[in-house]
Formats: structure tokens, C-alpha cells, sequence
């Protein structure tokens, strides 16, 4: 995962069973923001699966329609579906064109996507993607580490923190919960 995408903030938090994802809506382009309430959270597959994306939105779109693909032909299993979308994602060549990267999150599992053929899973249930994701990253697990807030308040913290640093990021956040 070489490529620097700037362009925007997804992070998932797992605290206690739950998992929550939380984007902001800032899009930009070069330089300028052109919109401020994007929805960069999806739910795939009956609503059990959260998605977010940074990069193309056009590609991550793209990438939407085929992970939902891949959740309907594996039931919902999204280990399965995360593999065979980076498999399809890394092997096809119109498919590796695509610059975006996908986090995807179910009940108990957590992945990041890319077109590289990665599919990582966190050691610690939190996950980031984008420009302002080390920022999120490293505020969440500051939170995680040294307090009892749950996990949707972990996560709202750290994206504030992320848009007070990253350009790219902003406050206008979509929250999902499962």
C-alpha cells in the first residue's frame, strides 16, 4: 500500500462488540473543496456489513457494486468476499486501474482493501484509510488504550482530531454502528 490517498478520512472502531465506522464528507479536488457532506459509508450485503472508501469515488463505487457482488456469492462471508474482490481487484485489467481504497467491516471482522492485492486485517480492531488516516489512527488508539468510552465516541474523537490536522479531512462525519 505505497499510494498516498488524499482525499479524505474512514476509520472502524471495535470496542465491546460493537464496531463502528465513521467518514467525513469532505471532497476535494487537487487543492479545492468542492462539496462538504459526501457519504463515504455504505452498508453492503442486508445491512450487516459497513464499507468506506478513500479515492476515486467513481472506483469506489465500482468497488461497492463488486463487494456486494462477492457478499451475495459467499452468503455475507466477508473474509471470503474481501479475498476474492483483492484476487478480481489485483488480476483484472481494468479492475487494477481503480485508485481507491475500500475498509470493510462486519460483526467481527474488520479489512482493509487495495488494488495492490492486500486485504489486512488490524491486530487491534482499528482501521483507517485516507489522507487523514494515521491522524484518526493514532487518536483512536490513544482512546482505546486509555479510556472506557465506547466505541462510537472513540471514533467521533478521532475524527475530530483527524479534521483539525488533515487538509482533506473535515467535520461533516457519517457515523454507521453494528
Amino acid at each position: 500500500m505505497n499510494e498516498v490517498i488524499r482525499s479524505t478520512t474512514v476509520l472502524a472502531v471495535r470496542r465491546e462488540g460493537r464496531v463502528v465506522m465513521a467518514g467525513d464528507g469532505q471532497v476535494t479536488m487537487g487543492e479545492t473543496v468542492v462539496k462538504h457532506h459526501a457519504r463515504k459509508i455504505r452498508r453492503l450485503y442486508h445491512d450487516r456489513i459497513l464499507t468506506g472508501f478513500a479515492g476515486s469515488t467513481a472506483d469506489a463505487f465500482t468497488l461497492f457494486e463488486k463487494l456486494e457482488g462477492k457478499l451475495e456469492q459467499y452468503n455475507g462471508n466477508l473474509k471470503r468476499a474481501a479475498v476474492e474482490l483483492a484476487k478480481d481487484w489485483r488480476m483484472d485489467r481494468a479492475l487494477r486501474r481503480l485508485e481507491a481504497l475500500l475498509l470493510a467491516a462486519d460483526a467481527t471482522e474488520t479489512f482493509i482493501l487495495s488494488g495492490t492485492g492486500d486485504v489486512i486485517e488490524p491486530d487491534d480492531g482499528l482501521a483507517a484509510v485516507g489522507s487523514g488516516a494515521p491522524f484518526a489512527l493514532s487518536a483512536a488508539r490513544a482512546l482505546l488504550a486509555h479510556t472506557d468510552l465506547p466505541a462510537r465516541r472513540i471514533a467521533e474523537e478521532a475524527m475530530k482530531i483527524a479534521a483539525s490536522v488533515c487538509v482533506f479531512t473535515n467535520t461533516e462525519f457519517t457515523i454507521e454502528e453494528l
